[in-house]
């Protein structure tokens, strides 16, 4: 049996799982599992690799993107300039990371927006928004980052108030924080919601649900929303290739 898998913290609502699934039963893909591993630190990781000696890839979601690295032996050369890990091969004797966020996000974006993409405003430094700012730059995209902490490379939230035209200039949001995720909907992103207009686009990496709170509130003004499902189908794909290269 191949075996495949997840590993994050908490997995209550994978889209991995369900994917991968319907996908082997789908396309007639014999003898393949795709498993959950929730492990509450990434300790466990080397653990959970010795105990399943069948597992080819797995994926790695939320916290353990960055996390990640240090327990692998190669970095493929793109994954190494972006930072963050959500896709691992397993050989013998060799664990390397791949990033398929990157893609998803990329192509998903591109075929959303087309070739003319405004300056973007992304929400959230986590390893998610790490491939989306590569993507980004090679998209030859300006953006300015947005966390809770202070950085030379980024603003605060609190900062986003102070100006009542700042979201003036960022006509793209892009949402790589899980507010907003189920089964918390009503989670959303610290932005002066008052400052969006017809003209804002909301990117949300979120999935469920499809309509996030942040989706929401840019609808109400008339604008354009996008949630991540496609984006995962993409970087899912691109997944399953490098398991099988």
């Amino acid at each position: 049996m191949r075996k495949f898998g997840l590993i994050g913290f908490p997995l209550g609502h994978s889209f991995s799982k369900k994917y991968f699934t319907e996908k082997f039963e789908r396309e007639g893909i014999p003898n393949c599992q795709f498993d959950l591993y929730e492990i509450p630190e990434i300790t466990e990781f080397p653990k959970i690799i010795a105990e399943n000696p069948e597992l080819e890839g797995m994926a790695v979601t939320i916290p353990y993107k960055e996390q990640v690295i240090p327990f692998l032996d190669e970095l493929d050369p793109a994954c190494e300039v972006i930072g963050a890990v959500n896709c691992i091969r397993i050989r013998p004797g060799q664990k390397k990371g791949f990033n398929t966020d990157y893609i998803g996000f990329k192509h998903s974006l591109q075929a959303w927006l087309g070739d003319s993409i405004p300056s973007a405003l992304v929400l959230g430094t986590g390893g998610a928004s790490k491939a989306v700012k590569q993507a980004l730059k090679d998209l030859k995209v300006d953006f300015l980052s947005v966390s809770r902490k202070e950085d030379s490379n980024q603003i605060t939230y609190t900062d986003l108030g102070k100006n009542p035209d700042f979201l003036k200039n960022y006509q793209l949001i892009i949402n790589t924080t899980p507010l907003g995720t189920f089964p918390k909907t009503e989670g959303i992103p610290a932005i002066p919601l008052n400052q969006l207009t017809s003209e804002h686009m909301v990117y949300d990496l979120v999935y469920n649900p499809p309509v996030t709170s942040l989706m929401q509130e840019c609808l109400n003004r008339g604008g354009k929303v996008k949630n991540g499902q496609d984006m995962l189908e993409l970087q899912a794909e691109a997944a399953w290739k490098i398991w099988n290269s």
